[in-house]
Order: structure tokens, then sequence, then C-alpha cells
């Protein structure tokens, strides 16, 4: 955790001055509070730049994610400021880790699984996936290019709404 610290803490200047907006998704509080303080750092230095969206997902779990979108809604339909007749999909993506980012379009699962291993299973619902047998220090700027190739390729279908 240390190194990521000195990562967050090093690359938040590069970020900034490139226009990167830095996001980490997670359970933030288990994590020792120099690491924390960090990544309130990068995040707060880079909350308004608009070009490219880089998310870290951090002591992340789907589940989790989803009860805690859950209790938020609960407490606010408890406190008055939702009625539960209009609590629909749009309420529920915004109560989650990832509101007011977009759903991923691919997703790559390196490794050789054959799963999502609890990774954003509200948002994932209508990306494409694709399956590399190639674990993730060896995933390369070549392999990254093919499956955008691979994606591109793709006839996307978002089912009925």
């Amino acid at each position: 955790m240390a190194l990521l610290r000195y990562y967050l803490d090093d690359y938040s200047e590069r970020a900034d001055m490139e226009n990167i907006k830095v996001t980490i998704i997670g359970e933030k509080e288990g994590l020792n509070s120099k690491l924390q303080a960090s990544i309130d750092r990068v995040m707060k230095k880079t909350e308004n730049n608009t070009g490219v969206n880089f998310i870290i997902c951090l002591n992340y779990g789907g589940r989790l994610e989803i009860t805690r979108a859950v209790q938020k809604i609960a407490q606010e339909v408890k406190d008055g400021k939702i009625d539960i007749s209009k609590i629909n999909e749009d309420t529920i993506s915004n109560h989650l880790y990832t509101a007011n980012i977009p759903d991923p379009d691919l997703m790559i699962r390196t490794s050789g699984e054959l799963r999502t291993s609890n990774f954003l299973p509200w948002q994932l619902v209508y990306s494409e996936f694709l399956f590399v047998d190639k674990y993730w220090p060896d995933f390369n700027e070549a392999d990254l290019d093919e499956a955008i190739k691979v994606y591109q390729k793709r006839n996307r279908k978002f089912g009925a709404k």
C-alpha cells in the first residue's frame, strides 16, 4: 500500500497537467490514514478535469457496493427524501460508487478466468467482455490495441429498455 500511496502522490501532478480525472472507488475507510489522505488529495486535485476518467477500484466489492446503495436509498425513503414508488434503475445507479460515471463499454478480464469476480455487477450488464489468457502485469499496449480492434467488430445490443 505504501507503493500505491507513492504512486498516487506522484501521479496527481501528471494527471492534473494532462487533464485526467482520477476517481478511486471502494471502501477507503478500511485503508490506512496515509493512503486515505493520498486518495483524497489526488481526487481533489483532479476533480474538475474533463479529459480521460481514470478509475481505480480499491478495497472494492460489487455486492458491497450494491448493499451500500440500497442502505442509502432506504435511509432516504425513511427520511422522506424519496418516495418508494419512484425508485428505479436510475435511483440505484445514482447511489453507486460510480454515480455520474458512464458504464464500461468493454471489460477485459485477464488471467484466463471466465468470471467477473464481483467486479461492477450492476454496471457491466451491457458491457462487452473479452477474456484473455494473460496475467495483468504482462498485458501490454499491443494487447490493448488488439482488444479495441476486437471490440470495434462487435455488434452491441442493449436489450429492451
